[in-house]
């Protein structure tokens, strides 16, 4: 019944009531509503989900409602889930806009809202606000404006729980107005102390200061981030009491002094003071405990609603320490972002509750006592933040391209922004979802959100979801033991398992090969080929026996006698390696290696090797190919484990270019032989025997068959060379048969080897000895390798190289081999077409013939091939006539030598040096003195990579090394130990957990190359994955492809669209992923050369200092040229509220500085540059 004379109450019965009420100082009951007032509209004071969540309570109480917004949240969801949205605060900073009370309650006033809801954050503890809106004719949805302000300010609101007799921590009276005054309580109480900001909460302004060096600096910190948050900076300080729990209990009030709890919330798991996960009920709380927190919950409010109505919801806060005392620190007089796990523990919807105490209604009511509130299980929130945690939780900003939630049974979601295409700005928090689990117990809650969190898909921005997902498998935490120091005492929640993101990578890469074209160089304009290769049928099964089963069972010393005692000529198949280096420039792929791999293996066992890995490809792999070339070898291995795999290994170079420490080359060969390496295939360049030897020795320790090859040149059967004359070869031999290598090999790179040479070398070779399998490798740039091969295996050679890239398989085949011609059939065709897909790197496109020219100018195929594309590639096509003249100058400089890489290069570059400063044989003599000649050259001559057979050439040597160091014996003899450990540790540190020992020896041959290989995988993921015409060309518009990731995992992917240019040089590519639409954004190179962007840091230049993250710079704290110390701060970042000092990384002098104050930066921009 309704106490009402004509519309308007009884006052005279009202106060008779109070008065009741006042002498009884007990809850009213009587169910008669003194005062009901519908709320026919209502604004949300607020953004992001809790602005939703109000909307969403409204509308199901039939209550329209009203948005409001900045500029800069024109696409937040908050603003289409209302009825009616209004923009706010134009022209002024992101979060001014939500403190700008005159547009708010102009807006209110225009649209006719009878109340406003705050929500949390923002103006919900500001009493101005509140009064405002009194004064407005509008209703505040929460306490009067007398409570927001006595219970805001958190100096009063201690004296009020004081004189309620509730114990409260040490701290200051009223809120500090200097560094000062923190001084003196800090001398009187000691450290450690805390600021807290006096008119607000949530973790702003919040800093703990442990000594008295840190005061001046966390007391500016807190002051300006309480500044930011609140609009005012005011703090005040209290004792900082160690690992307590943070324990609060919810309390819901009426008008007419009903106040009851719902029990409380444990929300000790903490950073920055900043809630990220919530429980209720707090597990392991005692009983009695349990009973005096609520006690003093309720009467705190009770005993305050004597003097100003505290009716609405509100959260009573404590610290509770290890002894089970409790201490009040605050309350809060409006909705917890935590709210959501008491509604699920006791089945009140708390905004549903607010909004009908707001229109006059009681708690009685409303089904609301004490007695009927019950706790129902358990309830878990999760705050899923961008932000970091293997960054010191940085808040990321950026565009979600992907966002999936989890969901299902006992899960909800309060959420705003998080969708796909969603931006998250630096300007406002950084919480994108909330997911609340609910179960009977702890663990069957916790089971559920782990599981709800496994399902989340979040592209596009860093979150903490491996954080999370780890604090949810902590045995403390799931025994319910944490407090505020949980995360702090626990480094192993940071152990995060990293996201793959591979899709979303993928389609990164796809878009920035069809904006920007090809990653990898290409020589020529020509497009791989539309038409796929078919692979041959493969039987069902384990294939058949092979070489390899003789080295695993027999080991090296056995299997070198069963090659010798073998009837026929066995074969190595190049095609997997060598021979694409030499007519595809080392371009293919595992991708087309592997489909082809079983077929090998089933149809080929009889085979002496594959020759695969090592040399040139290694690098390749990662430098071009963008894919791990130890991978390959452990793929191929699983596909082919019959067959002995081949490597070619440079000596004591390994498979670099340079020297490495001699632990460097016996490591690496340890590690090729332990994922799937059979075979070394050991040279140097030069022949230089120490070289050699050091290389036999590391193959032969790590358990590998040895084969120690000769690198040929010259011409054997012409008297008239006598350098590399039959005499020199077989003396060598003698040396290398000496030295214990299984199988001799001639390594004939540039195809020298002439059919009457061949028979006159390996004849003589066979002769000396008898016992040891002899292997011709050569190059069939003359078009002369198949007679050269069949002549050589008639003077007694044991195994010649073959490839079906070439036609030299089958005719090997059809005159000495054991092999199916039919399956060689098959092979060939294989990869005829495969070799389309290789177009812009194949030979033919600049070489259409065999030359014979090379017997003249002794070029090693592949840099035959490499050298062609280069002339043509720089318009001198017409011109690669004198580069071969050219190289044939530069080796009689550099005193005829063998050229295989690396001293073929050498040669080489002294070539194209000649040709492009029109120098003579004569001239470049001549001149020596003054030239500057290209590195390669000079290193040589200082002896960098060993010493060549007759010697350095004189005077040409001294004339160009002048005073410069030379280099005496092996080169490698005098560099220090490798210290993989420590290598090892520099890895993880730059780049995860996740290096593996293969890894640490990439990083060991080349240091720069993996480092860019791991952060283009680090970008784009897995590409190894893409068929090989999507990988070099991209998809077309309308294509539709498939992508296996792994075995059972398949991506369908549709290329839909090409975007405009952005303002940021940025193009939007579209696709469809699995029936999904999915877009990347994809900088226009070509585009952004000609606009102007902020520079990055780049992480390989120590003084160069970069943002942690996206923010706004408050305050630049150093000048150009001054002197900085190692830890000194240099900036302050605001992003997100929350501010961050960037502190100096080193010593030294600041050089440059590109920031200001209030410049906005992106992550990695940079800021300043130091110089040691």
């Amino acid at each position: 019944m309704l106490l009402q004379v004509g519309g308007k109450r009884s006052a005279l019965g009202l106060l008779a009531i109070r008065r009741v009420w006042s002498m009884t100082r007990s809850a009213h009951t009587a169910p008669q509503t003194l005062e009901y007032k519908p709320i026919k509209k209502v604004m949300v004071a607020n953004r992001g989900e809790i602005a939703i969540r109000v909307f969403r309570a409204c509308t199901e109480l039939g209550i329209r409602t009203v948005a409001i917004y900045s500029e800069q949240d024109t696409g937040q969801m908050h603003r289409q889930k209302a009825d009616e949205a209004y923009l706010i605060g134009k022209g002024l900073p992101p979060v001014a806009a939500y403190l700008h009370i005159p547009d708010i309650i102009k807006v209110a006033k225009e649209n006719d809202v009878d109340a406003i809801h705050p929500g949390y954050g923002f103006l919900s503890e500001r009493a101005d606000f509140a009064q405002a809106c009194v004064d407005a004719g509008v209703r505040f949805i929460g306490p009067t404006p007398d409570v927001v302000r006595k219970m805001g300010d958190k100096v009063e609101a201690r004296s009020i729980a004081i004189s309620a007799g509730i114990p409260v921590v040490p701290g200051t009276d009223a809120p500090i107005s200097s560094l000062q005054e923190a001084q003196e309580f800090s001398n009187s109480y000691g450290f450690p102390i805390i600021f807290k900001a006096a008119y607000g909460g949530g973790g702003r302004g919040m800093r703990v200061v442990r000594e008295y060096e840190e005061l001046e600096e966390n007391y500016q910190r807190a002051y300006s981030e309480a500044l930011a948050a609140f609009g005012n900076g005011a703090l005040f300080v209290e004792k900082f009491i160690e690992k307590p729990r943070h324990i609060e209990v919810q309390i819901l009030g009426d008008k007419y002094g009903n106040v009851i709890h719902l029990y409380e919330r444990d929300c000790s798991i903490q950073r920055r003071h900043q809630k990220v996960v919530e429980i209720a009920p707090a597990t392991q709380l005692d009983p009695h405990l349990r009973d005096r927190l609520t006690a003093d919950s309720v009467n705190l409010a009770r005993q305050h609603w004597l003097f100003s109505k505290p009716y609405n919801a509100g959260t009573v806060e404590f610290l509770v320490d290890k002894h089970g005392k409790h201490y009040f620190i605050e309350v809060n007089s409006r909705l917890q972002v935590e709210h959501t796990v008491t509604e699920e523990i006791t089945d009140v919807d708390l905004v549903h509750s607010q909004l009908r105490v707001c229109e006059g209604r009681s708690l009685p009511e409303l089904g609301l006592k004490q007695d009927k509130i019950r706790i129902n299980g358990y309830a878990i929130q999760c705050r899923v933040t961008t932000e970091d945690p293997a960054r010191g939780f940085q808040p990321d900003t950026g565009r979600l391209e992907v966002f999936r939630s989890g969901e299902g049974m006992g899960i909800r979601l309060d959420s705003a922004s998080a969708f796909q295409g969603a931006v998250i700005s630096p300007h406002y928090d950084s919480l994108l979802v909330k997911v609340i689990a609910s179960g009977k117990d702890l663990p069957a809650a916790s089971a559920k959100m782990s599981r709800a969190l496994a399902e989340f898909r979040v592209r596009g921005v860093k979150t903490n979801i491996p954080f999370l997902q780890n604090v949810l498998s902590n045995n403390q935490f799931l025994n319910g033991t944490v407090d505020t120091q949980f995360i702090d005492e626990n480094p192993d929640l940071f152990n995060l398992k990293p996201v793959q993101n591979r899709a979303q990578k993928l389609l990164h890469y796809l878009g920035h090969v069809m904006v920007n074209g090809p990653t990898t160089p290409i020589p020529v304009k020509a497009k791989p080929s539309p038409i796929d290769p078919v692979i041959p049928p493969v039987p069902l099964g384990e294939p058949p026996v092979g070489f390899r089963d003789v080295l695993l069972r027999e080991g090296p010393d056995g299997f070198a006698k069963a090659v010798r005692a073998h009837q026929g000529l066995l074969l190595m198949d190049t095609t997997f390696r060598d021979a694409h280096q030499s007519l595809l420039a080392t371009r293919v792929r595992t991708h087309d290696l592997k489909r082809i791999a079983p077929f090998v293996a089933h149809s080929f066992s009889n085979l002496f090797s594959v020759e695969n890995w090592g040399g040139a490809t290694f690098d390749v792999a990662m430098r071009f190919l963008c894919e791990c070339p130890w991978k390959r070898l452990q793929e191929l291995r699983a596909l082919m484990p019959n067959v002995p795999f081949q490597m070619l290994l440079r000596g004591a170079n390994a498979v670099g270019y340079t020297n490495y420490p001699d632990n460097a080359v016996f490591k690496f060969c340890e590690v090729a032989k332990e994922n799937g390496m059979d075979i070394f295939r050991v040279f140097d360049s030069l022949n230089y025997l120490p070289n050699m030897l050091l290389g036999m020795e590391a193959a032969g320790a790590a358990g590998g068959v040895v084969e120690a090859a000769i690198s040929y040149t010259g011409d054997v059967s012409d008297p008239t060379r006598q350098k590399y004359s039959l005499d020199y070869y077989l003396k060598l031999a003698d040396e290398l048969v000496k030295a214990g290598t299984h199988i001799l090999c001639i390594k004939d790179m540039a195809g020298l080897l002439k059919p009457d040479s061949g028979r006159l070398l390996v004849g003589a070779l066979r002769d000396r000895f008898p016992n040891v399998p002899i292997h011709v490798h050569t190059h069939d740039t003359a078009g002369a390798g198949v007679a050269a091969m069949l002549a050589c295996a008639e003077a007694g050679a044991d195994i010649v190289d073959v490839a079906t890239i070439c036609p030299t398989m089958g005719h090997c085949v059809t005159c000495r081999c054991r092999i199916s011609l039919e399956k060689v059939f098959d092979y060939s065709e294989y990869w005829e077409v495969t070799r389309g897909l290789y177009a812009p790197f194949d030979c033919t496109a600049t070489m259409k013939s065999g030359n014979a020219d090379v017997y003249e100018n002794e070029i090693p195929g592949g840099q035959y091939t490499n050298l062609h594309f280069q002339a043509h590639s720089m318009g001198l096509g017409n011109k690669f006539k004198e580069v071969k003249k050219a190289y044939v100058e530069a080796n009689k400089l550099l005193g005829d030598l063998i050229k295989v890489t690396p001293s073929s290069k050498i040669v080489g570059d002294l070539a194209q040096f000649m040709v492009q400063n029109a120098l003579t044989r004569a001239e470049v003599e001549e001149r020596a003195d003054e030239l500057s000649f290209p590195l390669s050259v000079v290193e040589f001559l200082q002896g960098h990579i060993g010493i060549p057979h007759g010697g350095f050439p004189e005077p040409f040597r001294s004339k160009v090394l002048k005073s410069l160091p030379r280099v005496e014996g092996r080169p490698g003899a005098s560099l220090p130990p490798m210290d993989f450990q420590v290598l090892e540790k520099q890895l993880r540190d730059a780049h995860g957990d996740e290096i593996t020992p293969e890894d640490v020896m990439s990083a060991a041959m080349y240091p720069k190359v993996f480092q860019e290989f791991k952060e283009f995988t680090r970008t784009f993921g897995p590409v190894d994955c893409l068929d090989t015409r999507l990988f070099l060309d991209g998809p077309k518009i309308a294509e539709e492809f498939e992508v296996e990731l792994e075995r059972g995992k398949t991506l369908h992917i549709k290329a839909l669209a090409l975007g405009d240019l952005n303002k940021a040089g940025q193009r939007e590519v579209f696709f469809e992923l699995n029936g999904q639409l999915r877009s990347v954004l994809v900088k226009d190179t070509v585009a952004t050369k000609e606009m102007h962007f902020h520079p990055k840091a780049l992480k390989d230049v120590r003084g160069q200092i970069g943002a942690p993250m996206p923010g706004k710079v408050v305050e630049v704290k150093v000048k150009q040229g001054q002197q900085v110390e190692k830890g000194q701060p240099l900036c302050v970042l605001s992003a997100m509220k929350m501010e961050t000092v960037v502190n100096s990384p080193l010593s030294g002098t600041v050089a440059k500085i590109y920031v200001t104050a209030d410049s906005t930066l992106e992550g990695d921009d940079l800021i300043l540059e130091i110089t040691e």
